[in-house]
């Protein structure tokens, strides 16, 4: 609710209508969660699990798939109304990481995403019968909301001096990318695979930064366009 509010204030000071974007989340929503229970699904299909246990199971979403989702539902969501893509996407990016700060909270709450071992004075130790349960670990949940924030707070001043259409969404995918190849190294739940010794939220961040990079240079060479 708050980056729907947040999103439609930026969307307003750049002529986007609060209608299309009230209804545009909606689709970002069903598309997200989506998009992040395929991506769990795939990355858990060697498991031995029932695929009936995996799509219906309470937890089981993984950002990155709900963050390809719902840049599925903006592209297509743009295009049938007829409203600016890259602009659309700099007034929701911000929004995104934000959410996104309040969803790790959900997951510390929860017990998931949880960090590996250690004996700082910050560590935590999550109940009985919790899989890291007795050792105190790393409360990688806090450290990736707290980054979120951070990236929330640039990017909604980066959206006050954008230079093109686009440069907001370009650099939050950079700077999300950056952050979660980062957390990866201190989480210790189960993930899927790794290739190459990198996790598969580590892989996906090469191509989130691959992605950011290609959309920054692609898009910088074009004026800022009046909506």
């Amino acid at each position: 609710m708050l980056g729907l509010w947040t999103a439609g204030r930026r969307g307003m000071k750049i002529g986007l209508s609060a209608e299309d974007l009230s209804n545009l989340v909606l689709w970002i929503f069903i598309c997200g969660i989506a998009g992040a229970k395929l991506l769990y699904v795939i990355n858990e299909g060697d498991t031995g699990k029932p695929l009936k246990e995996l799509l219906f199971q309470r937890s089981g979403l993984v950002f990155h798939g709900a963050l390809i989702g719902a840049s599925a539902a903006i592209i297509i969501f743009t295009r049938v109304k007829k409203m600016p893509v890259w602009a659309t996407f700099d007034a929701l990016a911000p929004s995104i990481a934000l959410g996104h700060a309040f969803g790790r909270l959900g997951c510390f709450m929860t017990g998931c995403c949880y960090g590996k071992t250690c004996a700082l004075p910050w560590a935590v130790t999550f109940p009985d019968g919790h899989p890291t349960h007795p050792g105190n670990v790393h409360p990688t949940q806090v450290y990736e909301s707290l980054l979120n924030f951070s990236l929330y707070a640039g990017l909604a001043l980066l959206f006050r001096k954008r230079k093109f259409d686009g440069h907001v969404f370009a650099a939050y995918l950079l700077g999300y990318a950056v952050i979660r190849f980062g957390i990866e190294f201190l989480r210790d739940d189960p993930r899927g695979n790794t290739l190459g010794g990198l996790a598969p939220g580590q892989l996906i961040s090469i191509g989130l930064v691959i992605a950011g990079g290609i959309l920054w240079a692609k898009l910088r060479s074009h004026p800022l366009k009046e909506v």
